[in-house]
């Protein structure tokens, strides 16, 4: 699910922190207020440094930024010695390479693709060449034949470009439709056809000019690709093998129409209400992919098979759960069964799967397909070897609920080749944390490079390829630091070293480090350093405003504790410096599922953590936890959800209220909870079915029915709802409405295309029909998932604000006052 802020982020180095022992609201400086903190953060917070990427020669920063407050963020550079941040002007822009592309193996070439053409970069000239130049779109480019050609797809085909001779030459001919058929079949058109051919001279004469034109043609198509027919079917993916002997391709089948769900616009430039079409909902049929190969030798085509993969065969396990519940057999149906099975085994139904690849070694001795199921509940990694159409199995990842995590993800995932041409390199959750691993292809020998109850959150090799470069949480979950370590394994070096979060980009000569750095309350800002264990960090950006660093914003507490089932949950605590005894206190629900945000870098619920220091200086105690379900974590939490989301989730939040009473001296009985997206579902499934834990909440965006919600997603959680009602039924709010006792808010914009408006709305029906009198809804006309305006968060979070106030302090206490804004 997307961020509840994933449409603005921002950063910047806050020179002013303060503890929470140490923070007070009786400060000097003015206090916090609704208005002040949901302002455009553009104007008054500033904007951090993002997308950043160097120049080829290493001597220039390049990233987007804001600092003069436009509406849009600008192109900026700056030396990594330092000195002044310049912005980039529009034709200098449009000059520069694309910050991505493709290397060659020596690392002396660049090519990539830019406003739909294809450019070849020198790297050490810095000459470029402009490959296409067409008002159709060019994509995909690449290196091949060892980098004698550049190819590129176009219009659903391949074509190649020689660098020396300048000639193109289009490497497949890709058709929609069936081939047409050759000659006359119908007996009666035959006869007419030489009965023409007997009577008239004409006839015959411009039936033999045909033929020579067809025997010109014939000869002419020796020398073009082969016609290949796709039917319905589109062409992704294409690329050429190293040797040019293979062109790989996916075929995508649509499935046939389905219905989507249209959200109606009512606030719109016409004056008349417009509809957006979004999307399908979970178990709708989804595109099915299939991996094909163009032999160009012998001038053939084939789909490559996978039914003989380990376990393509074998149910999910949760299947087990219906089959028991299914009528016991008599004796007789025992013996009606025996006698049936002697004469016909029954044919196995296989599972659907879906290719990704193929992923060619760099020499082109050898290549690999990543191939998941579409229950995404296994991920085949399989050498390919394409003369003989044959696959072997290199490595089997099962998980009985679904696969996922860092460098894993969908597709490929993060995988590559070793030096040798032997070795391909992939991240698994083999150990219960995503970790790196080789495969030797040749005899399927299979390594752990790293270990340990951390996470590899990224890795790559460095360009001589004899060292890994790896972001990791290995420090504890809320920290993400930089490392290094030889390409066969062995010992992480950590070269990073403050606390909190560094995003590195590798200079090109990998000498040095652009970071950007956050910490818990401290914006994110560009720095560098040596490429050097420990080397110093150098600030090169400065983005908060006066304003915005005149507040001694809170670094909240990580703490932990244990859930009832014994495992760890990691949570931020923020506490006023002197909380009264039976205080109020209010839990913070993250969106997204999986998501991390118990960490020590800036968040990007930034809003919200404004907002909970706001809620501090009001006498308030707020807990912010990583769930089960969230990520930095291992495979057992990421899962924890499994079938029962409202699960594991909801008790986490339970046992944390409890530990607020018990340990910080809360009162059981004002406890409030909050949250948007998933967290506004997880709100939801607890005023519902923990009233007596929460008295109040305010649902934002929520998801009420995951039946509605998207495929992607659900189905990963809870399988298809007509082969797994069990987990929709107990996950979904709509179910558990009567259980409503606590005072609930519930924010839903009008145009969200993500976590749809007809959700809120049934069950904004379902508690009419309930007769329940202590909730409210607030809507938005012109908000989508995540808010935009300024308007709609601060009248948003007034609300909420109100909430807590009326709810969970005594009467009287507080500012119950319309608006809420602690004015």
């Amino acid at each position: 699910m997307q961020k509840l802020s994933a449409l603005l982020a921002f950063a910047s180095v806050l020179p002013l922190a303060a503890s929470a022992q140490t923070a007070s609201s009786t400060s000097a400086l003015a206090p916090l207020t609704v208005e002040k903190i949901m302002r455009d953060p553009t104007q008054w917070l500033g904007t951090s440094p993002s997308n950043v990427f160097w120049s080829e020669d290493g001597k220039r920063i390049y990233f987007n930024w804001n600092p003069d407050k436009n509406r849009q963020d600008s192109l900026y550079y700056v030396a990594p010695s330092g000195g002044p941040v310049r912005k980039v002007g529009f034709r200098e822009q449009q000059a520069l390479p694309a910050g991505s592309g493709t290397y060659d193996e020596r690392y002396t070439r660049k090519v990539y693709e830019k406003d739909g053409d294809i450019f070849l970069l020198d790297l050490k000239s810095g000459k470029i060449r402009q490959v296409t130049n067409t008002a159709e779109r060019e994509s995909n480019p690449d290196f091949a034949l060892q980098g004698q050609l550049i190819s590129y797809a176009r219009g659903g085909n391949l074509f190649t470009w020689n660098p020396t001779t300048g000639e193109t030459v289009q490497r497949t001919d890709f058709r929609r439709g069936t081939k047409p058929k050759n000659g006359l079949t119908d007996p009666s058109e035959k006869f007419l056809k030489a009965q023409q051919l007997a009577l008239f001279d004409i006839i015959r004469q411009r039936d033999q000019d045909a033929k020579a034109r067809e025997r010109v043609q014939k000869a002419l198509s020796k020398l073009r690709p082969k016609p290949i027919y796709l039917g319905q079917q589109t062409v992704r993916s294409l690329q050429l093998s190293p040797d040019g002997r293979y062109v790989t391709y996916s075929l995508a089948q649509e499935p046939a129409s389905e219905k989507v769900a249209v959200v109606p616009a009512f606030v719109t430039a016409s004056g008349f209400t417009e509809d957006i079409s979004t999307r399908t909902k979970v178990g709708a049929p989804q595109t099915a992919l299939q991996l094909g190969i163009y032999d160009v030798g012998r001038d053939t085509t084939f789909v490559l098979g996978y039914k003989e993969l380990q376990g393509l065969d074998e149910q999910p396990a949760y299947r087990k759960e219906y089959q028991l519940k299914a009528k016991a057999p008599t004796p007789a149906d025992s013996v009606k069964a025996a006698t049936a099975a002697k004469k016909e085994k029954p044919a196995t139904e296989l599972r659907r799967v879906q290719p990704y690849g193929p992923v060619w070694s760099p020499d082109g001795k050898h290549a690999f397909v990543v191939i998941r199921s579409a229950d995404n509940k296994d991920r085949w990694i399989v050498g390919l070897d394409p003369a003989t159409q044959k696959i072997k199995l290199l490595d089997r990842q099962h998980d009985d609920a679904w696969i996922n995590g860092p460098g894993i993800g969908y597709g490929t995932g993060n995988v590559g080749w070793l030096p040798d041409n032997r070795r391909m390199w992939f991240q698994s959750e083999a150990t219960g944390y995503s970790h790196l691993y080789t495969i030797d292809v040749t005899n399927g020998q299979r390594k752990a490079l790293t270990s340990g109850k951390f996470e590899i959150l990224n890795a790559q090799l460095s360009r001589d390829k004899k060292t890994w470069y790896l972001t990791a949480n290995k420090p504890e979950p809320g920290q993400q630091q930089f490392y290094r370590m030889p390409v066969e394994g062995g010992a992480m070096t950590q070269l990073t070293t403050k606390v909190g979060a560094n995003e590195v980009t590798l200079s090109p000569d990998e000498k040095t480090l652009a970071v950007r750095y956050s910490y818990s309350n401290k914006p994110w800002e560009l720095y560098v350093m040596d490429n050097k264990p420990g080397a110093k960090m150098r600030q090169l950006t400065h983005s908060t405003t006066p304003e915005f660093e005149s507040y001694p914003w809170r670094e909240p507490e990580i703490v932990t504790f244990k859930a009832r089932d014994g495992a760890d949950v990691y949570a931020r605590l923020y506490r006023p410096a002197t909380p009264a005894a039976q205080g109020p206190a209010v839990i913070f629900v993250h969106g997204a599922g999986y998501l991390q945000n118990a960490h020590k870098w800036w968040s990007s619920y930034f809003r919200e953590y404004m907002f909970h220091n706001l809620l501090v200086e009001k006498g308030y105690t707020v807990l912010d936890m990583d769930y089960r379900g969230s990520a930095g974590y291992g495979r057992d939490v990421r899962t924890g959800i499994y079938r029962y989301m409202g699960g594991k989730d909801l008790t986490d939040h339970v046992d944390g209220a409890k530990m607020l009473a018990d340990k910080y001296g809360v009162s059981p009985q004002r406890i409030g909870i909050y949250g948007g997206s998933y967290g506004g579902f997880i709100t939801l499934m607890a005023m519902f079915t923990q009233p007596d834990v929460f008295k109040a909440g305010a649902a934002l965006r929520s998801v009420t029915d995951w039946a509605h919600y998207n495929h992607g997603y659900t189905d990963n959680i809870l399988n298809e709802p007509y082969n797994d009602s069990i987990a929709y039924a107990r996950s979904s709010p709509i179910y558990y409405a009567d259980g409503l006792k606590g005072a609930l808010l519930m924010c839903h914009g009008m145009v969200d295309t993500n976590v749809h408006f007809q959700d809120i709305v049934r069950l904004t029906q379902r508690l009419i029909e309930l007769h329940k009198e202590n909730w409210e809804l607030a809507v938005y006309p012109v908000e989508n998932h995540g808010f935009e305006e300024p308007a709609s968060w601060t009248d948003e979070y007034k609300r909420i604000l109100k909430l807590f106030e009326t709810n969970l302090k005594p009467s009287g206490v507080g500012s119950g006052s319309s608006g809420g804004t602690g004015q």
